[in-house]
């Protein structure tokens, strides 16, 4: 044992309800890091997933057909005005009754979509939402003209949104895309309601097993997603500093 775990048991005799216990048992240390590692697995996939989808929906958002834009128009809507938690909930106990599964040993079924999977699918959708609502925004502010300048020189309208149109778009959206995104790695906490061992669930799994462990793993939990939200911040920080064009945008 080294000097640091033997400091922390110390601790824990002298001072019960401080008993950072992961800091000097390997056992409660891995199922910390194990969440740890599940939390950033989940930030990332729903982050670049719910980005994708938005800048997919801002795009058929101006589409010719208006039955292509009442169904994006309707997917907004549904995803933005209801509770992320009981879409999670709704997609893992209702949806999730209907995909099919698979039994590797003739025995136990399991379906294809995991609860991490179903996670990520409900949480990235909730998120992709609001994001087509910030890029259709940015779209906004890309004056007309520069479109019928693109359009002049004969492009068709995905060279213009792909070229010109998007390019623009994303330097005024940053500053709400940020936000967003901020939101929703701190929204992944809710995946705790379906069980998948995130940070959070894997804490109160601890506290359940070692109730004086309760204090120093919530402040953990405050730490640690300080440091999470920090980082994503500081490089979207540093993105929107390099897209920045003088004169024009953010």
């Amino acid at each position: 044992m080294t000097g640091i775990e033997e400091y922390f048991r110390h601790l824990a005799e002298e001072y019960p309800r401080w008993n950072f216990i992961w800091l000097y048992d390997e056992k409660q240390a891995g199922r910390i890091l194990s969440g740890l590692f599940m939390t950033i697995r989940l930030s990332i996939a729903c982050v670049i997933l719910s980005v994708v989808l938005g800048v997919l929906g801002a795009w058929l958002q101006g589409a010719r057909s208006r039955w292509v834009r009442a169904v994006v128009q309707g997917y907004i809507q549904f995803f933005r005005n209801t509770p992320p938690l009981v879409q999670l909930l709704f997609f893992y106990f209702a949806l999730g009754q209907f995909t099919p599964s698979y039994s590797p040993d003739g025995w136990l079924e399991i379906p294809i979509i995991s609860n991490v999977g179903w996670a990520i699918i409900s949480l990235s959708f909730f998120a992709a939402a609001f994001n087509m609502e910030i890029f259709r925004a940015g779209i906004e502010a890309v004056p007309d003209a520069t479109q019928e300048a693109a359009e002049s020189l004969g492009m068709s309208r995905a060279q213009t949104y792909g070229y010109i149109v998007f390019p623009l778009a994303l330097r005024v959206s940053i500053p709400a895309l940020n936000n967003n995104l901020v939101n929703l790695v701190k929204t992944t906490t809710q995946a705790y309601a379906i069980a998948v061992p995130e940070l959070l669930y894997e804490s109160v799994s601890v506290w359940n097993d070692f109730p004086s462990a309760q204090y120093p793993t919530m402040l953990l939990l405050f730490v640690v997603y300080i440091g999470l939200v920090g980082i994503l911040v500081l490089g979207m920080n540093g993105w929107e500093r390099r897209m920045k064009i003088p004169g024009y945008g953010v």
